[in-house]
């Protein structure tokens, strides 16, 4: 099980990446003022609309890469990844933060961050941390 405490850790790891509230003063982390991670719980529009279905834990939002992605986790495991109808059309998804392991938090985060990170950035990033060529 994942912690606040995990996705702070993890998300703070990347490049220039900085932790600012969002516009209602829960944790998100930004890298250059775009939002790849963010506290997001639910409210009541989406709490009725998902009804006994909605999860009472913490929830983490997410940025993917594309709607495909979205769909394949959706699709993969429902108990940990889901949605509501406020992010249909966005390639975001939610994420039950008490039913992830800290391993697939850190993929689903560095993911997240790729998604948004500049190309230059994201490049050299992903040079820095390739595993040497043999």
């Amino acid at each position: 099980m994942a912690s606040w405490e995990d996705v702070r850790r993890i998300a703070l790891s990347l490049p220039e990446t900085g932790e600012r509230p969002s516009y209602d003063g829960l944790p998100a982390w930004k890298v250059r003022d775009k939002s790849f991670v963010w506290e997001r719980p639910l409210r009541r529009g989406e709490l009725d609309a998902l009804g006994p279905a909605a999860p009472d834990g913490p929830i983490l939002g997410v940025r993917v890469a594309d709607l495909g992605v979205k769909e394949a986790l959706l699709a993969d495991d429902p108990g940990r990844y889901f949605t509501t109808p406020h992010f249909d059309g966005y390639p975001i998804v939610l994420v039950r933060l008490d039913r992830i392991d800290v391993d697939e938090l850190t993929e689903l985060i560095v993911e997240a961050w790729y998604a948004r990170a500049p190309k230059r950035l994201a490049a050299a990033y992903r040079a820095e941390t390739a595993p040497p060529r043999t």
